[in-house]
């Protein structure tokens, strides 16, 4: 199936009147560079996958101010420029420093909040985000003045709605801060975007619970596990250190296990049970957990969009996701 041929439906965006596609679109290769030097996704492809995306109805795309160097927004920047920029919803993220020797660019300081949010809509060519991420908590910025600078934002019109990304320890530290802004009749954050994937189910529990009962949409991030999930290893390969992956012993600690084999072949049976790859099948076992709102997803090529995709076509009856989920087992595996 071409990505022309998919037509992405809308989810509503937590307790927002916000709509997004159900499967967002993540940018954080773009401009990327390796360790060899080499750039991942080059400006040419980049644009490629997002007209790819837009042509299967694609309208949410996520990039953070780091990724790329700021490469990455000038590039969607330059791509929305011949489109109808409302017709898309554009998200972003700050906190990691970008100046050397230079404290305050770095974390939610007001300071450095104001410079980046400027920076960012330059380089995206746009007068506000739809979405704005903190990348990480900052416990050296009061929460009182990260939640009125934030505040600001949305009452100027740079910014639409609030999100806070990677913070599953910290999702206590989001209720104070909700807590704090609706008191103080400011805005909250809606959108929350962890890791979470069929291998890592750390945000299971109180995490998605805080989420459901505080009506907080969840967007999350390495839906396919860093590429565990497409298939792509195997135990041999694997646990003997000849695939590329082990070059990373992290990778190799964190996803090439037995435990986690165990799930992958749960996951390659159901994916032959309903004709779609492993990696589609781990998207669409994400889409039918209580409390997601949209996975995002990346591609390297436009091949592997339209399979990533295509998971938005396949249905999983509660019975396939049941195994799926318990196949990792844990405390929350039946959430």
């Amino acid at each position: 199936m071409a990505v022309s041929d998919l037509d992405l439906d809308f989810v509503s965006v937590g307790g927002t009147g916000l709509k997004s596609s159900e499967l967002q679109f993540g940018t954080w290769r773009f401009g990327k560079q390796t360790e060899e030097g080499n750039v991942e996704i080059g400006e040419e492809r980049a644009k490629e996958l997002l007209t790819a995306y837009a042509d299967a109805g694609g309208r949410y795309i996520d990039t953070a101010d780091v990724y790329g160097g700021g490469a990455s927004e000038e590039w969607i920047g330059d791509w929305l420029s011949d489109r109808d920029r409302e017709r898309y919803t554009i998200a972003s993220k700050i906190y990691w420093q970008i100046r050397e020797n230079d404290p305050n660019s770095r974390g939610t300081n007001r300071k450095n909040v104001r410079d980046r949010i400027d920076a960012l809509l330059e380089r995206l060519g746009t007068d506000y985000v739809d979405v704005l991420y903190i990348h990480r908590w900052d416990d050296q910025t009061p929460t009182r003045e990260l939640m009125k600078t934030l505040n600001r934002l949305v009452e100027d019109g740079k910014v639409h709605y609030l999100g806070a990304s990677t913070l599953r320890p910290n999702a206590w530290k989001v209720a104070k801060a909700n807590e704090l802004a609706r008191a103080e009749g400011w805005e909250p954050f809606s959108v929350l975007q962890p890791r979470y994937n069929l291998v890592d189910r750390e945000i299971e529990g109180d995490y998605l619970e805080f989420a459901r009962s505080e009506d907080l949409a969840v967007c999350p991030w390495s839906p396919l596990g860093q590429g565990f999930l497409t298939g792509k290893y195997t135990r041999e390969d694997g646990l003997t250190g000849e695939s590329r992956a082990a070059e990373s012993s992290r990778f190799e600690d964190a996803y090439l296990t037995e435990e986690n084999f165990d799930v992958h072949d749960e996951l390659e049976a159901v994916a032959d049970e309903v004709d779609a790859t492993p990696a589609q099948t781990a998207l669409a076992w994400l889409s039918h957990r209580d409390g997601v709102t949209a996975p995002i997803v990346g591609a390297r090529t436009v091949e592997q969009l339209e399979e990533n995709l295509g998971a938005a076509t396949i249905d999983l009856t509660d019975e396939q996701v049941d195994r799926l989920t318990e196949a990792k087992g844990g405390p929350y595996s039946s959430l």
